[in-house]
């Protein structure tokens, strides 16, 4: 075998074998499930100056990351009615899921866009300021299914 195609080989092995470890950190590595009794889920009210407050939840799945702020995700169910929950909090309409990795099937970051652009789902302010720069948002369907995810707010956004 010739030195050129030895150093091609060796580049394309090298490649490849970075290449999969880049994949596994980036939907792996950094990503740990939640136990669902530490996720609280908070909505901010309507009242100026008002603390997040706790809504009702059940069947919580949530994933979190050490390494950005933004890696948060949840799936979970709310008993509360997307009527009272219109009157009584913050609602953002700049809400854009982001996505969450393969293996946590149960967030679909382009059903849920979809959703909120048709008008299906609700997105809310969770907490303001949950890290530097960062938000929590929660959006809520009709039939009770919500998401939450950590989205820069206006501090780092464009």
């Amino acid at each position: 075998m010739s030195r050129g195609k030895l150093v091609g080989a060796f580049i394309v092995v090298f490649a490849l074998i970075f290449g999969g470890v880049v994949y596994y950190t980036q939907m792996f590595a950094y990503y740990e499930e939640v136990a669902s009794d530490t996720v609280a889920i908070r909505l901010t009210p309507l009242a100026e100056g008002s603390a997040p407050e706790a809504v009702l939840t059940s069947a919580v799945e949530a994933i979190d990351g050490t390494s950005s702020p933004l890696r948060f995700r949840a799936c979970f169910e709310t008993s509360e009615s997307l009527a009272l929950l219109t009157e009584s909090y913050v609602i953002k309409d700049d809400a854009v899921p982001l996505n969450a990795p393969s293996w946590f099937d149960c967030f679909d970051a382009q059903e849920i866009g979809t959703a909120l652009s048709d008008g299906r789902a609700i997105a809310f302010l969770g907490e303001a300021e949950i890290a530097d720069g960062v938000d929590r948002i929660v959006a809520v369907f009709d039939d009770g299914r919500a998401y939450a995810w950590h989205q820069l707010n206006e501090k780092y956004a464009d």
